[in-house]
C-alpha cells in the first residue's frame, strides 16, 4: 500500500504506539481487500455499531481503555447503534434477571468509555443516525467509517455518501486515524451495479420482503432496481426514504448489499442511470409469484409453529417519526373498525430516542399511548439475544430481525391485522 508521509509517519510510531497499532490495522484491512492507498475520512461525523455492553466482549473494553489511556481519542464526535435495556418494554422477572446479572453487565462501564472517547450525546444511540433528528446525516460524496449494514446501505444508496462494510471496531480505528482504505465501495467502479432488477408487481411491494428477495439472490453485488418507481414516486420525500430505509436493511441482512441504485430515483440512479450498470449483467424479475415464493420459504422455528405470538417489534430499522404516525392512523382506525380499544397482543415500536422525542411533542404520541403500543429506543435484536427470549413466539414485520433471531416475518398489514385481534 502507498502512504502519504503523514501516514507513514503515523504507521512508524511517530506519534505514539498506540495510533501506529491502529495505523497498522487499517493498512492490513486494506491489502486484504487489495487497497493500493488510504483515503481521508470527510463526513463530520462516525457512528459505531457495538453499542451493547455485553460480559463477553471484554476484548473491545480492553481495546478502548488502551485508547484512553494514551489519551486517545476519535478525530470525529460520533453516534451508537441502540442500547439493548428499557424496563418499559415487556421482559417477566426471569428475563430481566438474564439481561442484568449474566447479559449487559457492563453497559454503563461501556457507555462511559463511549463518551469519553467521543460519542456526540448521551442519547447519541440508534441504527438510524442518518435521520434528521440525530443530526448525524452525511452529505452527497463523503467518505464514511460505518460498520451499521443496514446504515451504511442507507448512506450509500440513498444519501450518494461512500462508504465499505466495514467490521466492528474498523469503524471506530478510521475514525481515530481519520483515514479508511480505498476499495470497494468508495471507489466509482466498485458502485457500477452487476445486476438488473426489474419490478413487475401488481401492487406496491412490502419494502422488508422486496429487500430480501433481493439481498438473498445478488448478495453483496450491486442492484439496479427498474420499475419501483412506478410504487414509491420520483423524489426522496418522507414516505419514499422511509421505504428505502427498511429495504436497504433487509437487502444488507438478508444478503451483504452495501449499496443499490434505484431507477429515476436514488442520487447517482438520477444522474447517470443505466451508465451505472456494467456490461453482461445477470437479471432478476420479481413479480408477485416471486415474492410470495420468498415469503412461503421462511423458516418458522417456534418450538410450536400455532402458538399465540406473544410479543410484537416493529422497527428494526427504528422507525422513523412519519412512520410513527402512520402507524398510529392506521390502528386506531384497524381498532375502531373491530370495535376494539386496544390492540390484543404487546407491541413495542422502536425509533431513535431523538425521533420518540419528536414524536412526544405531537398529538400523535397520546393516541398511539391509547392503542397500548409501547414505545422504545432499544434495539429489538438485542432482547431477542436472550435466550430466555428466544423461547418465545415473537411477531415482527422486520426482516432484519427475521433474520438473526427467531422472531417470525409477517407483512406491515398482516401485522396490523393480527395485533388488532385477527388470525396469525
Amino acid at each position: 500500500m502507498i502512504l502519504t508521509k503523514e501516514q507513514q509517519a503515523i504507521l512508524d510510531g511517530e506519534k505514539g504506539e498506540t495510533l501506529s497499532k491502529v495505523m497498522k490495522t487499517l493498512v492490513m484491512y486494506g491489502e486484504a481487500f487489495g487497497a493500493e492507498k488510504l483515503v481521508p475520512v470527510t463526513s463530520k461525523y462516525n457512528h459505531l455499531v457495538t453499542s451493547f455492553g455485553l460480559k463477553v466482549m471484554s476484548p473491545v473494553y480492553d481495546l478502548m481503555q488502551q485508547l484512553l489511556n494514551e489519551g486517545v481519542k476519535s478525530s470525529q464526535k460520533f453516534s451508537v447503534d441502540p442500547r439493548p435495556l428499557d424496563k418499559n418494554v415487556p421482559a417477566n422477572f426471569l428475563q430481566k434477571f438474564v439481561f442484568n446479572k449474566f447479559m449487559y453487565t457492563k453497559q454503563d462501564f461501556y457507555e462511559k468509555q463511549l463518551k469519553e472517547l467521543g460519542l456526540m450525546s448521551d442519547d447519541a444511540f440508534t441504527c438510524t443516525c442518518y435521520m434528521d433528528e440525530m443530526g448525524n446525516k452525511p452529505q452527497r460524496g463523503d467518505v464514511l467509517s460505518w460498520a451499521e449494514s443496514s446504515a451504511v446501505v442507507y448512506a450509500n444508496s440513498v444519501l450518494g455518501a461512500r462508504c465499505n462494510r466495514n467490521s466492528g471496531i474498523i469503524d471506530i480505528m478510521g475514525s481515530i486515524v481519520g483515514y479508511v482504505p480505498y476499495f470497494g465501495l468508495l471507489t466509482d467502479e466498485g458502485r457500477k451495479a452487476t445486476w438488473i432488477v426489474k419490478v413487475e408487481t401488481t401492487k406496491k411491494p412490502e419494502a422488508q420482503l422486496l429487500g430480501s428477495a433481493i439481498g438473498m439472490k445478488v448478495m453483496e453485488d450491486v442492484p439496479y432496481v427498474i420499475g419501483l418507481d412506478k410504487w414509491i414516486g420520483n423524489e426522496l420525500n418522507d414516505s419514499a426514504c422511509a421505504y428505502l430505509k427498511d429495504f436497504g436493511a433487509a437487502t444488507a441482512s438478508n444478503g451483504a448489499v452495501g449499496l443499490y441504485h434505484i431507477d429515476k430515483l436514488t442520487p447517482e440512479a438520477v444522474d447517470f442511470g443505466k451508465d451505472l450498470i456494467i456490461d453482461n449483467t445477470q437479471e432478476y424479475i420479481i413479480d408477485d409469484a416471486e415474492l410470495e415464493r420468498v415469503q412461503n420459504n421462511y423458516p418458522v422455528i417456534w418450538k410450536n409453529p400455532d402458538a399465540t405470538p406473544k410479543l410484537c417489534f416493529v422497527g428494526c430499522p427504528h422507525l422513523s417519526l412519519e412512520q410513527l404516525k402512520s402507524w398510529t392512523e392506521i390502528l386506531e382506525n384497524k381498532l375502531n373498525d373491530k370495535g376494539l380499544k386496544k390492540i390484543t397482543i404487546p407491541t413495542v415500536f422502536t425509533a431513535a430516542p431523538k425521533v420518540l422525542e419528536a414524536f412526544n411533542k405531537t398529538e400523535y404520541a397520546e393516541r398511539l399511548k391509547k392503542t397500548g403500543v409501547i414505545t422504545s429506543y432499544i434495539c429489538p435484536l438485542m432482547y431477542m439475544n436472550n435466550p430466555l427470549c428466544k423461547k418465545m413466539p415473537v411477531i415482527t414485520s422486520s426482516n432484519k430481525l427475521r433474520t438473526y433471531t427467531t422472531a417470525r416475518y409477517y407483512t406491515d398489514a398482516q401485522i396490523q391485522e393480527i395485533i388488532t385481534g385477527g388470525n396469525k
